[in-house]
C-alpha cells in the first residue's frame, strides 16, 4: 500500500470515528436535556430515527417522543413512513419490539397457559380479569383456540387495580394447586378457594398498563401487535393465517 493509500484510508477511520462520537455525544445531550425538562420521563432508548438530524426517544411503554440533536425541541406522536409508496407506522412498529422484548422476560410458571392440542401452531397471550364478561366469553373460545393449534397464556389485569376485589380473585386463582382449573371455575362464576401466595398479579397488571392494556381482555399476539377486546376462535386462527 503506497503512503498516499494509507493517508486516504486513515482519513476515512477518521471520518467514521468522528461520526460516530458525534452520535454519542447528541445521544447524551438529548437524554440530558429531556430528562431535565421531564423527570418522570423514563428514557428505554435513544437512537437516530428513520429522519436525518432527529432522534427517536423510547420510554418504558415503548413510546416514542423525536428530539433535535441538541435535545432543545422534540414533537410526540405518529411516526410515519411514505417509502415504496406505502404508509408505515414506525411508531407503532417500535412499540411491538417493546412488546415482544418485555413479554419474552416473563417466566412460564408466572402465565395461566392453556396448550394447543397437538402441534402448536400460535401463541397468544391475554390479559384477563376475573369479572369480565367477555373475558368469560373468550375463556369458552380457548378450547376452540386449542383445538385448532393455538397455546392460550394467560396474564393477570385486574381492571379494578391491585388490592380490589378482582385482584384478590386473581391472586387466589393464580396461587390455586390447580391454575388452570381454578381459572376455568372463576370464569364460570364459580367460587375459588381464598389463597395467599407469592404471585406476579400485580406486576402483570403493571406491565399490562406499560403496553398499552386499557381494557380486557386484551390478545397480545407473538409479533407484539395487540388485539383488545373479545375475538371467537375461528375469527382469531384466520387472523394468524391458521386458517
Amino acid at each position: 500500500m503506497t503512503y498516499a493509500m494509507v493517508r486516504k484510508v486513515s482519513a476515512l477511520f477518521a471520518l467514521a470515528f468522528c461520526f460516530s462520537t458525534s452520535g454519542f455525544a447528541d445521544e447524551a445531550k438529548v437524554r440530558t436535556a429531556l430528562s431535565k425538562a421531564i423527570p418522570q420521563l423514563e428514557i428505554q432508548s435513544i437512537s437516530e430515527s428513520e429522519i436525518a438530524g432527529v432522534y427517536r426517544v423510547v420510554d418504558q411503554r415503548g413510546e416514542s417522543l423525536f428530539a433535535s440533536a441538541d435535545g432543545t425541541h422534540f414533537v410526540s406522536g405518529e411516526l410515519y413512513s411514505t417509502l415504496g409508496g406505502r404508509l408505515s407506522n414506525l411508531s407503532e412498529q417500535a412499540r411491538l419490539e417493546v412488546r415482544v422484548e418485555k413479554v419474552a422476560a416473563l417466566k412460564s410458571e408466572d402465565k395461566g397457559t392453556f396448550p394447543a392440542k397437538g402441534d402448536e401452531k400460535a401463541h397468544v397471550m391475554v390479559f384477563t380479569d376475573i369479572d369480565c364478561g367477555y373475558c368469560r366469553k373468550l375463556h369458552n373460545e380457548v378450547p376452540r383456540m386449542n383445538e385448532l393449534g393455538i397455546t392460550v397464556s394467560y396474564l393477570a389485569f385486574p381492571r379494578a387495580g391491585v388490592g380490589s376485589s378482582s385482584y384478590d380473585k386473581l391472586v387466589s386463582v393464580w396461587c390455586a394447586d390447580d391454575r388452570l382449573a381454578a381459572m376455568t371455575a372463576a370464569k364460570s362464576g364459580g367460587k375459588v378457594e381464598s389463597k395467599v401466595c407469592e404471585n406476579p398479579v400485580a406486576d402483570e397488571y403493571m406491565l399490562g398498563n406499560e403496553l398499552g392494556v386499557n381494557g380486557t381482555p386484551a390478545i397480545l399476539l407473538s409479533d407484539g401487535t395487540l388485539v383488545p377486546g373479545y375475538v371467537p376462535a375461528e375469527q382469531l386462527a384466520e387472523g394468524l393465517g391458521l386458517m
